[in-house]
């Protein structure tokens, strides 16, 4: 399976072109086997492709390509939380979650696929308070270790800076006059890469988004300890 991976069809991106002007139940039931076949496959493909590349960049991060309950994430939208919303999502995305977190909420690398925008990368996103206050913890405890990392000329060429959300003030408990304050202010922390759909569209694809993990495993690593896992 890790050497069907070819790049991202043109019949991918089409299918979700089509699906933006199309974002009802009866379109997608019409053509949801060109969505297993076309998206689903292709993401199983992907993701077994990057599967042994990630198991060298660190153990304790999960590839699993099974089309559901493993790293692709479902197409359906949750309208609990997005009432009289479009039913699906207008893209494709798989996450690369560490083996002890249980949703998306854990460390992990994430590949984000649409006609338009391409993005990948790693970090936590939102992640719940107890988790949070020891990622800035850590990042106040130590500046030192933090400032190499996210000064690092490696990291600065592939994500440009680390980025998330903000609180407008500083947490409570934590010094405003600390230097990396505005960090320790994030509610995510994540380094993400943007990409062309062409890009996307070449075998050498699942090359770069390894490139693109290795880069960002240093600020991993900083994260997993944080919390208390091995990275």
């Amino acid at each position: 399976m890790a050497e069907s991976f070819k790049g991202f069809s043109d019949e991918f991106f089409e299918f979700f072109s089509e699906l933006t002007q199309n974002n009802n139940r009866e379109w997608f039931q019409a053509n949801k086997p060109r969505y297993q076949e076309a998206v689903l496959g292709q993401l199983s493909a992907f993701v077994s492709a990057i599967q042994p590349r990630l198991e060298k960049i660190s153990p304790h991060i999960v590839a699993d390509p099974r089309p559901v309950g493993g790293s692709i994430f479902r197409i359906y939208r949750d309208l609990r939380f997005a009432k009289g919303g479009n039913p699906y999502k207008e893209h494709g995305a798989c996450q690369f979650r560490h083996a002890a977190g249980k949703d998306a909420h854990a460390p992990g690398f994430y590949v984000h696929l649409e006609p338009t925008k391409i993005f990948f990368g790693g970090g936590v996103w939102v992640p719940p308070a107890p988790v949070l206050k020891q990622i800035r913890e850590r990042i106040a405890a130590k500046p030192d270790a933090w400032t190499e990392i996210v000064g690092d000329k490696k990291l600065k060429k592939q994500f440009g800076a680390v980025s998330g959300d903000s609180l407008t003030r500083p947490p409570r408990g934590f010094d405003a006059d600390h230097p990396h304050i505005e960090d320790i202010k994030r509610k995510s922390f994540f380094l993400m890469r943007q990409e062309t759909a062409a890009a996307a569209q070449s075998a050498k694809f699942v090359h770069e988004v390894e490139a693109t993990f290795r880069a960002a495993s240093p600020f991993m690593s900083f994260l997993c300890t944080a919390i208390g896992q091995p990275y």
